[in-house]
């Protein structure tokens, strides 16, 4: 690996190479999965929930977002950083999405943002393109509009709803997208969009026609309470191996075997001596 991979880069990988790309929100864990040669690092605003405990991603502002994505920009030295614009960041006018873009790669470091939606933002995407700034899009179930879906659902479930996602794909990408992420929708469908436009479509829950694959960092290692998404797989179960670690060394405190003399630090004995 050498240097940092760019958007142009990542548009190019398509039909050359699957991309990865994994949701991380901090600088341990940004380090590991650049040095593992991770492409894409999104910071998503679905921290909200992950690590800040919210129920949606609804809660998240700008400050929060700039303040992890400089953390994982600060890690990496390969992978694409990502800022996962946060809701109502973009969606009022032209103007606010471009300064809030720009705020993402200024005082965030990050070398590209990522917003959510189709026709209705493509003015924001065409604006921010214009500005310079790598826009990823993401269409299907897009989590600051579960009020609007009615839920976590699946979309694009029929003929006349799949049209509307095609289009609005090649939208994006005529906008100036440089990828786009396709979450939860039929593997059929996103086959579909991922032959027809010319910029690499990330999957997550959409089947594995897709140009690449995004995850949770907190799903891939399994690292969270409660039942995972069904397009999420865990890899290795840290939570239950942070419980007994946990446990082990409440148990060595409570009995007096932890710090053993390898953990301390003691006097040299002609110190000891005058004591």
């Amino acid at each position: 690996m050498q240097g940092r991979l760019t958007a142009p880069q990542i548009r190019e990988a398509k039909g050359e190479r699957k991309l990865t790309m994994i949701a991380a929100y901090d600088y341990p864990t940004a380090k590991l999965l650049d040095q593992s040669g991770m492409d894409m690092l999104l910071v998503g605003d679905s921290l909200a929930m992950t690590v800040l405990g919210h129920e949606d991603t609804l809660s998240v502002g700008m400050e929060e977002m700039l303040h992890h994505t400089r953390a994982v920009a600060r890690a990496t030295e390969y992978s694409l950083v990502v800022g996962d614009m946060p809701f109502l960041s973009y969606q009022t006018s032209r103007e606010q999405a471009v300064y809030n873009a720009g705020r993402f790669l200024k005082e965030g470091r990050a070398q590209a943002v990522k917003l959510e939606g189709g026709r209705p933002v493509l003015p924001q995407v065409e604006a921010i393109v214009a500005s310079g700034i790598p826009v990823q899009g993401h269409l299907g179930l897009t989590p600051q509009s579960t009020a609007q879906l009615g839920g976590f659902k699946v979309q694009a479930k029929s003929a006349v709803t799949a049209g509307k996602l095609i289009e609005e794909a090649h939208a994006l990408a005529q906008a100036g997208c440089f990828s786009i992420v396709l979450e939860a929708v039929p593997a059929e469908i996103a086959e579909k969009v991922a032959e027809e436009i010319p910029v690499p479509v990330i999957g997550i829950g959409a089947g594995a026609a897709c140009d690449g694959q995004v995850l949770v960092f907190h799903d891939l290692v399994g690292l969270f309470q409660g039942t995972p998404p069904k397009f999420a797989k865990q890899y290795v179960n840290l939570a239950d191996a942070v419980s007994e670690a946990a446990s082990r060394f409440k148990t060595e405190v409570e009995e007096g075997t932890f710090p053993a003399e390898e953990h301390s630090f003691f006097l040299p004995r002609e110190e000891r001596n005058k004591l």
